[in-house]
């Protein structure tokens, strides 16, 4: 498909910083579905959920430190990951997202409610309380910096030490504006990865854009061959790969996906 020949969206961090409506992103796209539009939605989160779990109950991936790059406003992608990582650094482009997620950490009212979220986790682990989860990643998340992926060190000025883990959810493919610079930003956020470490990256496939509210967002268009090529050049090797492909598609009006994937890959040790 040619990208080039859609018609215009907006691009541009201005409108991201501005426009984007992290209550209404919430309240669509991972309130436990109230309505059959967003059961979709719901799926999204569960499949997310169950191969976080899978992964980081495994025993496999574990250490001192985990960045999520570009988290949002959300904190389900280390819902799992938090029992296994002594230090989780979260991440963001705009204000409004890092507020919300600060708002939680300081449990401020009108936070937004993840206890659907972490009791779905606890079933699934069967070893820890929604009120143990909360608790650790409030003890854990030490920091919530400004995150901006088209940089060579996306949280310029600070300089974080090489991670055990980064995760990165949702969030390349809407910062860059085709797939040579969403190669370059996978690099940097790479380059935040120790040796060894491990690289687990969820996102859609097949998408060009999706809408907050009335405001629609551009997507780099990302298929699995291109994902895995990306990383092969990178030195990582893939370790999972798992998609779920979207239902009622034409009747989806607030994106265009084709399916959601969830990867896990570790980067290589390097020379002896």
């Amino acid at each position: 498909m040619d990208h080039d020949s859609s018609p215009p969206m907006v691009s541009s961090k201005e409108i991201y910083q501005t426009k984007f409506d992290a209550g209404t992103y919430l309240g669509y796209c991972y309130q436990p579905a109230q309505s059959p539009e967003q059961s979709d939605n719901w799926r999204f989160v569960k499949f997310v959920l169950s191969h976080l779990s899978r992964t980081f109950s495994s025993g496999q991936y574990k250490g001192q430190r985990l960045i999520e790059v570009g988290t949002g406003p959300t904190l389900h992608t280390v819902l799992s990951a938090c029992a296994h990582y002594q230090e989780i650094v979260l991440s963001d482009y705009t204000e409004v997202n890092r507020r919300e997620l600060e708002k939680w950490l300081r449990s401020e009212e009108g936070h937004f409610d993840w206890g659907a979220h972490m009791q779905f986790v606890c079933e699934l682990e069967g070893t820890r309380t929604p009120e143990e989860i909360s608790a650790t990643l409030r003890q854990r998340i030490g920091q919530v910096l400004a995150c901006d992926v088209t940089l060579d060190n996306p949280f310029h000025p600070v300089v974080l030490e090489p991670a055990d883990c980064v995760l990165s959810s949702l969030c390349l493919e809407a910062a860059c504006p085709d797939r040579d610079s969403y190669r370059r930003s996978l690099a940097a956020v790479v380059g935040h990865l120790r040796p060894g470490g491990v690289l687990v990256l969820i996102g859609d496939l097949g998408e060009n854009y999706y809408t907050v509210g009335e405001q629609r967002f551009p997507i780099v268009c990302l298929s699995r061959d291109f994902i895995e090529e990306s990383l092969t050049r990178l030195g990582l090797v893939l370790l999972d790969f798992a998609t779920q492909t979207a239902e009622n598609r034409e009747q989806n009006h607030k994106c265009d996906y084709e399916a959601s994937f969830f990867l896990v890959a570790r980067k290589n040790m390097g020379p002896a």
